[in-house]
């Protein structure tokens, strides 16, 4: 079967982010009219900090070509105007597991796990902490766990216990997005319980790439110069905000029927022998299955049912604590609702039980 009849669930399948498409959607919102930024200055690039920063409800937003960049530097900043160079984040926080230590090698950070690797961060745990910290990371959803996300009461308690205590808040937002419909409260009152901001524009948002960081003005600016400082200063960054543009216009109003058909998919899994949902039934777009078998059988059932299904589920898998068991991610995003439920569940249900044969081969 040719790969451009293949069918995937995956959202950020390289087929389903085409440079022509993409290309034709930044020149159908290019104002001929318009000047590009300098160097991130003015141009559409202002025009997306001055709206994300409105929509987080912060004094200021600056551009950032990546999304370790922004955080990293919000983190060394929060430390810098403090007695402590200890950071706090949970064991499986993207900044530990995904960013090679770049906190430490680049900023001189002491990282600290807060909090069991398996689940989510309590209060109980951050009130055991006997070291004082900089700042705390929150990262929501959590994404290692399955886009798992704290009890509104709970994350305000948490971020209260922080910043009651001169403990800089900041949050991973990378999906704040896809979080916001489990809340039912707006983005800038999500935003309001942290001091910083860091927010994708690629992952569900379908962007060309880059990030924003929002918090006070003169954290901002400061952030500004610490960009330039570490090489993320682009000449000319209008592409990658104006496709950030299209996400908030055509993604972010979808994101509660994303979320819907994450929990159809979820509950049409929840009888299919040798398969499981983490968690059972998701609180965001987003959400891990677990399949009963080790993750070399599992690639090899999937690059079979690419053959001859015709059916990509995801890009890559991960192994679990169960040698016997792997797991693939699954977000759900405009191109998976496109996919019936019904055609998902047989491939999954195809993909456990080829998988199974594979490993007793």
């Amino acid at each position: 079967m040719s790969d451009a009849s293949v069918r995937s669930l995956a959202l950020h399948d390289p087929r389903l982010r085409l440079p022509a498409e993409r290309l034709r959607v930044l020149l159908s919102r290019v104002d001929e009219d318009e000047l590009p930024d300098d160097y991130g200055r003015g141009g559409a690039v202002q025009r997306l900090e001055d709206r994300m920063a409105t929509l987080l409800g912060k004094e200021a937003a600056v551009f950032m070509p990546t999304g370790a960049m922004a955080s990293q530097v919000a983190l060394r900043l929060h430390a810098d105007i403090r007695t402590t160079r200890v950071i706090g984040f949970h064991p499986r926080a993207h900044i530990e597991v995904h960013e090679r230590k770049g906190y430490a090698v680049v900023h001189q950070l002491i990282g600290k796990q807060l909090g069991d690797h398996d689940r989510l961060l309590t209060l109980d745990e951050l009130e055991a902490v006997r070291e004082p910290l900089a700042a705390v990371l929150w990262e929501l959803p959590q994404r290692d766990l399955g886009g798992l996300l704290p009890e509104w009461d709970s994350l305000v308690a948490q971020t209260a216990w922080a910043r009651e205590r001169g403990i800089a808040a900041h949050l991973d937002g990378a999906r704040i997005w896809e979080a916001q419909p489990y809340y039912g409260r707006s983005h800038a009152e999500i935003a309001e319980l942290f001091d910083t901001v860091y927010v994708s524009l690629y992952k569900s948002l379908g962007g060309l790439g880059g990030a924003i960081l929002a918090g006070p003005a003169a954290l901002v600016e400061h952030a500004r110069e610490w960009r330039a400082r570490l090489g993320g200063q682009l000449h000319n960054a209008w592409p990658l905000a104006m496709s950030a543009e299209a996400g908030l216009d055509s993604h972010l109003p979808r994101m509660h029927d994303y979320w819907m058909h994450a929990r159809e998919l979820a509950a049409a899994l929840s009888d299919v022998p040798g398969v499981s949902t983490v968690p059972h039934m998701p609180q965001t777009p987003l959400f891990h299955v677990h399949i009963d078998a080790p993750r070399e059988a599992l690639d090899a059932a999937h690059a079979q049912l690419i053959h001859e299904g015709g059916m990509r589920l995801y890009r890559y898998s991960r192994t679990t604590t169960h040698p016997e068991r792997s797991r693939f991610e699954v977000t759900v995003g405009a191109d998976a609702m496109r996919l019936p439920v019904e055609d998902v569940r047989d491939a999954i249900d195809e993909l456990a039980r080829a998988a199974r044969q594979h490993h007793n081969a």
